[in-house]
């Protein structure tokens, strides 16, 4: 990402890219889960706190993130040693909550929208982008909304542990890969539903480690790798992955493992 020289930072995307000045402010479809919306807005102002809710993401971030670029990189043919190997490409952030993904997508060179359904997660990533100058086109909406306007398509549309949170993911998920440009990268992120990761990903994380509040999440709402290739098995799309992401607890630190028991990402491309 790129800051700013110092000009109030524009929250709209080049033209070109499908945005709207008019485009209504306010999420809704049928992908909402009024619960999870409601528990993320109630943290929103937290999202930036490195010691509070969302801590563990925090510590999370810088490993994603490595797996994020070096995907992309290798995938759009992009030098992974650039400071911002994707200058003059688009993405689109979906469920991007208080922007922890959008903004080092930005600094990587990106052109970012990032949407999510939680208005009160948009102003929160909206004050923090202006904070350090960062021009991010935030909006509150939803996947469907984006699609149904004809915003895009991305050359990379990224969601992260969304999916879990969402009344359709199917819908979700098929609506996400129909935003992809022809040439371009969809990454999914989200945890296992397995016996694994629901004694570590969420008996321990939220009520013995209380690394997130209880209830974060529904292990039942949990993907199993073979079930996302299944809800994009009717879209022209080919799904890689799954690859892992998993925690050392001695040296507190995360990184990608082959074991994909707990949390993983997928990589779709359109083509089958």
């Amino acid at each position: 990402m790129t800051a700013s020289n110092g000009a109030a930072p524009s929250r709209l995307p080049r033209e070109g890219h499908g945005f709207s000045q008019n485009s209504p402010e306010g999420a809704f479809g049928a992908s909402i889960d009024p619960a999870d919306v409601a528990r993320f807005s109630a943290q929103a102002a937290e999202w930036w706190d490195a010691h509070g809710p969302f801590a563990p993401l925090h510590r999370f971030n810088p490993a994603r993130l490595k797996l994020i670029r070096e995907q992309l990189c290798a995938r759009l043919g992009r030098d992974p040693k650039a400071r911002s190997p994707f200058e003059g490409l688009t993405l689109l952030d979906v469920g991007c909550g208080g922007g922890l993904i959008a903004e080092p997508m930005r600094r990587m060179g990106f052109t970012v929208m990032a949407v999510d359904a939680s208005s009160e997660n948009i102003g929160t990533a909206r004050a923090h982008a202006d904070m350090v100058g960062l021009d991010i086109a935030y909006r509150a909406a939803t996947v469907e909304q984006i699609e149904a306007e004809g915003v895009g398509p991305f050359d990379v549309v990224l969601t992260m542990e969304v999916i879990e949170h969402v009344a359709d993911p199917e819908a979700f998920v098929r609506a996400c890969s129909r935003l992809v440009k022809p040439d371009g990268v969809m990454m999914v992120a989200t945890l296992n539903r397995t016996l694994k990761s629901l004694a570590l990903g969420k008996i321990a994380a939220e009520y013995i480690l209380r690394w997130v509040p209880a209830g974060t999440h529904d292990w039942r709402q949990f993907l199993k790798p073979d079930e996302i290739r299944q809800m994009l098995s009717q879209e022209p799309v080919t799904v890689e992955g799954p690859y892992g992401l998993n925690y050392d607890p001695l040296n507190d630190r995360w990184s990608q493992a082959d074991d994909a028991g707990i949390n993983y990402m997928m990589v779709v491309t359109p083509g089958s």
